[in-house]
């Protein structure tokens, strides 16, 4: 009978800690997921990170990657119409990456949809966006 009781504590505490180690290891993710942030208009730094995505797709692969670049701030100029860098900008869109456009930096420059480049994307709060991501378990680089 003792026996029986040490073999059956066994299994239970193996199956507790079993339950408890799953309990703090995250499921794995499929995909590696970047945000980056743009706050700056200089091309310098815009090509900067148009370049991490192109490097970033090309280490992991493509499909094996979420990028989403997050503009704010001075940084939006970039993401409108008559933009120097609208090419590149449309070229990682059309790679992948989410480009999304602050709607509160829009609002303090006057700035509409129809003043943007299409196809990007629109987030409610720029920095609002970088922590939701940051907390999601995104990685956070500033561009």
């Amino acid at each position: 009978m003792k026996r029986f009781l040490a073999l059956l504590a066994a299994a239970i505490f193996g199956l507790a800690a079993a339950g408890l180690a799953g309990a703090q290891t995250p499921a794995p993710r499929t995909k590696e997921r970047i945000v980056i942030q743009v706050s700056t208009p200089e091309p310098r730094m815009w090509n900067q990170a148009l370049n991490y995505v192109e490097n970033l797709q090309s280490l992991y692969g493509k499909d094996n990657v979420d990028i989403e670049i997050v503009a704010l701030g001075h940084g939006i100029g970039v993401l409108k119409l008559d933009s120097p860098l609208a090419n590149r900008v449309a070229d990682a869109v059309k790679r992948g990456a989410n480009v999304q456009a602050c709607q509160v930096t829009m609002r303090r420059q006057k700035l509409e949809k129809a003043d943007m480049l299409p196809d990007i994307g629109y987030v409610p709060a720029g920095l609002g966006e970088i922590v939701k991501r940051q907390k999601e378990g995104w990685s956070y680089i500033s561009g």
